[in-house]
């Protein structure tokens, strides 16, 4: 029994993979093999790709292992004992070469697509870009629609079909930016700007985390991606000014406080050049600064 058990442990797990992908990959890593952008389904062909073709000596290698290991056991007497052989050319050229030729291929298609999917390159659309700034807070995302003059708390809300120019920051430690589905992992570090452009072709919820491990509430530090059409974006955009709260000066001290699990929070007007302020305030020169980028009093 106990033989049949190590025989169906490798199906087993197969058949998990298999489960955990018909579910559709919603969520954790597996989500980067449902891809609902441009990005994200450019990144997993090349993850697969590069996967088929380092199969191409894993699978030989692992055949020949168990074909060499039956036809060389001690009970077959036909085998030959070659104890003096010690060299083959066609067996040299064989180990060398294919492995050669696929690492080149990996490193052209890396190449390749690694120009292609930088993430400062902007998306070639016919559809005009919205900007979204991104702030990295314990332990929570702090998201800021300048265009639209309204900000969000671990809430994204983004038009289908629209290329989104991301540019992220932190408040705090350095955190790492993730919408699986969407692609593009990218780190968000005090007094840097990363950019990054992104866009869903289709309509639904998406889970968004920070994958940098930075403290107690970094297992709570997760957003939900809501992609809707531009109706429903305008309309959430009206809703979220009716809010009235601002982001200002003395609401981001309050965002700056170390907090865990955070609902959604709305802000009905952002101070102007507030995602810059943040971004300054780690700047050398600006040690005299406060967080909204204005000059502190002179201490005497």
């Amino acid at each position: 029994m106990k033989k049949h058990w190590i025989l169906l442990s490798p199906l087993l797990f197969l058949s998990q993979i298999v489960s955990a992908c018909e579910g559709g990959c919603q969520s954790g890593y597996w989500a980067i093999f449902s891809p609902v952008g441009p990005i994200a389904e450019a990144e997993k062909n090349l993850i697969l790709t590069a996967f088929a073709l380092m199969l191409l000596v894993v699978i030989p290698v692992i055949i020949m292992t168990f074909a060499f290991a039956w036809h060389y056991r001690a009970s077959n007497t036909k085998a030959t004992y070659a104890p003096k052989w010690d060299n083959s050319h066609a067996i040299e050229i064989t180990v060398w070469v294919i492995p050669a030729i696929i690492v080149l291929i990996l490193s052209v298609i890396v190449w390749r697509t690694t120009h292609a999917l930088t993430p400062e390159k902007p998306l070639v659309s016919a559809v005009k870009p919205i900007e979204v700034e991104v702030v990295a807070l314990d332990w929570k995302w702090l998201f800021i629609y300048p265009e639209q003059g309204v900000a969000t708390v671990n809430e994204l809300v983004l038009p289908v079909g629209t290329p989104i120019n991301f540019k992220i920051t932190s408040d705090t430690v350095m955190n790492s930016f993730f919408i699986p589905r969407l692609g593009g992992q990218i780190y968000a570090m005090a007094g840097m700007q990363n950019q990054l452009h992104l866009m869903a072709n289709k309509e639904g919820v998406y889970q968004g985390r920070a994958t940098q491990i930075n403290g107690d509430g970094f297992s709570g530090m997760h957003f939900e991606t809501k992609v809707t059409n531009s109706g429903e974006f305008d309309a959430w955009v009206q809703k979220s000014k009716t809010a009235n709260v601002s982001l200002n000066r003395e609401r981001l001290k309050e965002l700056e406080q170390p907090t865990k699990n955070v609902a959604p929070m709305y802000f009905s007007q952002v101070e102007p050049q507030f995602f810059n302020a943040i971004l300054q305030k780690y700047a050398p020169n600006n040690a005299n600064c406060d967080p909204s980028g204005a000059p502190l009093p002179v201490k005497h």
